[in-house]
């Protein structure tokens, strides 16, 4: 691995959550966090659960706005990009060219084909405005990635709405590493696979890191951590 330019840098940040509905409460989750990313590495953020694992990933992905800090992504032409400033247009672009997210639940239109939630990112416009493929290769590199992660073919023009949660986890997966982004951030992207499934996404991790793709993930299973991971952060519980 090469130390050259960060992929993400977070710095000072901060996330705050108000329980409207408990009289008001303010849960601090993060308090001054900072990382930086760089090309071909995976860090894992190890810590117990409330530490704000998730939340770091859920910040750096755009779904939650931070309190206080600076998020920083470098875009493809090489400019960094504050996605705590940076409006929805700005955070959907970035999405679809610089960072991939595996969640822990797998959240899709209903009634759209397995085959086609997981063909998806490959129609997403590419920086210069067009998609990197047209609709039947995108199908059919689908096919391919269903089928290295052991989904039936009898299941492809299925919803995933009507999978069992590995199944599901499995149709999040492929959805995630078929468009090869810079950056990827995984939640427990193994709790719901079976060993044969677990080995196979350790093998897509070891591949996507070969190609110097940026990794920050929270794996529980120590296993997988050991097999997956460059470094380790440890999250703390923030001081008061």
């Amino acid at each position: 691995m090469t130390m050259t330019t960060p992929l993400l840098e977070m710095e000072g940040v901060h996330k705050r959550f108000v329980l409207h509905l408990q009289n008001q409460t303010v849960l601090d989750v993060l308090r001054d966090f900072s990382l930086r990313v760089f090309p071909g590495e995976c860090v894992r953020l190890s810590g117990p659960s409330g530490m704000g694992k998730s939340t770091v990933l859920k910040l750096a992905f755009g779904n939650y706005q931070a309190s206080a800090g600076r998020i920083a992504l470098r875009a493809v032409d090489g400019q960094w990009v504050d996605i705590t400033r940076a409006s929805p247009r700005e955070i959907v672009q970035l999405r679809a060219s610089v960072v991939g997210y595996v969640s822990q639940f797998l959240r899709v239109i209903p009634r759209v084909a397995a085959i086609d939630v997981v063909a998806e990112p490959l129609l997403e416009p590419s920086p210069d405005g067009h998609p990197l493929m047209d609709a039947a290769a995108a199908r059919a590199e689908a096919a391919r990635w269903l089928e290295r992660l052991r989904i039936p073919p009898s299941l492809w023009q299925l919803p995933p709405a009507t999978f069992s949660g590995g199944e599901q986890q499995r149709i999040n997966i492929a959805r995630s590493f078929i468009r090869t982004r810079p950056l990827l951030l995984l939640d427990e992207p193994t709790a719901s696979l079976d060993p044969l499934n677990t080995a196979t996404v350790i093998e897509l991790i070891h591949a996507a890191r070969a190609q110097g793709v940026g990794i920050v993930g929270i794996f529980h299973d120590p296993k997988v951590a050991a097999a997956v991971a460059s470094r380790s952060v440890a999250m703390q519980a923030p001081s008061h």
